[in-house]
Order: structure tokens, then sequence, then C-alpha cells
């Protein structure tokens, strides 16, 4: 037992080190200490922001009901790291979603919170549905959706400040086998990123945090399915999404 006990420290003590070393997992350096004495952070998108969330429950800060995803990790690592900031959060993510559903509910889910931040994740299910039958939508019309939202959002609220999450893949997971995927949606990917340029959003390339986990841990360990992150996809992402938000600030 002795033996085992200063093993598990030495091996402790080591885990920082280790940990350096991924580009994946490393800590983002410290943020900024100038944020705003109140922030309020609205979370939008599909089912990889929804996350088993209790939709019945519409409080902000109601962090046992904002699901089991990135958004409470960064909701978490918001409070931790800022306690001096007077922060409010919603998850208003829904599962499914895709652009167009967003613009539907975008008033009452967006602009009535009065948000100085909204975070973004939306594009997968604007492919995954089309090709599975289910939406006739494409690429042309996912980009100009999501540039109107965006428009209509800067209209209303002129100082907000906007987080683009990149449309992702976890390659090797069970749901992103067809080619399509490999050959196609890159393309929508691509549209994300240049409606973020013209709209001068911070941008989480999430498809490389993920190319780049893959290197520490196989698919499964970041994923069951290739698109909804595990509690370890989750953690990542939130990672990345607080280097994001250290660019706005």
């Amino acid at each position: 037992m002795p033996n085992n006990r200063r093993d598990f420290i030495k091996n402790a003590a080591l885990l920082p080190a280790a940990l350096a070393g991924s580009s994946a997992l490393t800590r983002p350096s410290k943020m900024s200490d100038h944020l705003p004495d109140q922030l309020t952070v609205v979370f939008q998108g599909d089912s990889i922001t929804d996350a088993g969330r209790d939709r019945e429950r519409t409080e902000p800060n109601d962090y046992g009901k904002m699901g089991v995803g990135y958004s409470l990790l960064v909701a978490a690592m918001l409070l931790g790291e800022h306690p001096e900031t007077d922060l409010t959060y919603y998850n208003r993510g829904i599962s499914g979603n895709k652009v167009y559903q967003l613009d539907e509910r975008w008033e009452a889910d967006a602009l009535s919170l009065q948000p100085d931040v909204v975070s973004i994740l939306i594009g997968v299910n604007d492919f995954w549905h089309m090709l599975n039958g289910n939406y006739d939508g494409t690429v042309d019309v996912y980009r100009k959706d999501f540039a109107a939202l965006l428009n209509r959002t800067r209209e209303a609220l002129p100082e907000v400040k906007f987080i683009i999450g990149e449309p992702f893949i976890i390659r090797g997971g069970s749901a992103v086998g067809d080619d399509r995927w490999k050959n196609e949606f890159p393309t929508y990917q691509s549209a994300a990123r240049a409606v973020a340029a013209e709209f001068d959003a911070a941008w989480i390339p999430y498809q490389r945090v993920f190319d780049e986990a893959l290197e520490e841990a196989p698919a499964a360990h970041w994923s069951h399915d290739g698109v909804h992150p595990s509690l370890a996809g989750s953690y990542v992402m939130a990672r990345a999404w607080m280097e994001a938000f250290e660019g706005l600030y």
C-alpha cells in the first residue's frame, strides 16, 4: 500500500506536464481581467448544445437544468475563473434544430434575453437531415440563413458579440461513416467560417480540436456516434470555447 500511494503521488505530480504536451487538452492561458462587471451569455444550437436540458425551465443560471454538455462546463469555468463578474447565462439549444428553426424562435430565445455574447453552434443537422432525406436545404441556404440570423441580431443588439462554433464530426464515429461526410460536410464548415468572418465573430475550430483529440484517444472516448460528444468531448469543447471567448475581451 505505501508503494502504491507513492506511485499515485508521483504520477499525479507528472499529470500537468503530460497534459501540457497535448494541444487538444491544454488549458488556455489566463483570460483577460477586463471583463465587464455584468455579462449575459446565451448558448444557442442543436442537440450538442441542448445536451438534455430541461426546456421547461427558463430561468437564468439554472445550472441543474442546463444539460450535461459543453455549455454547462463553460458556465462553470466562467463562474470559477471570473467571480468578479456578475454572470447571467442561458442554454437555449434545441435538439434537431437547423438554422431556420433558430430564426423561428430567435426573438424569445435570444433577442429578448438581451445578451452581451451569443454563442452559436449550428450546422450538423442542416447537412445530416439533408443526407437522410428529411430536409431539402443546401449549403447556400445554410450560409444565407446563418448570415441573416446574425444580421438580425446585430440590428437589434448593436453591441452584441458573437462566438461561432464550427460544426464538426468526430472521425471514426458510427454515424459519420458515409463518404459524403468527408466530401461534402466541409462545405458547411467553410460556410460557417465565412459567416463568422463576415460578422467579426470569435471562431471555434472544433474540427481541428477533435482531430487533435483523436491523437490522444479513439473516437469512442470523445463521442458515442461521431456527432454527439461524450463528457470528455464536452470538456475539450468547453476549453476551446474559453479560448475563443478570451479573444473577445
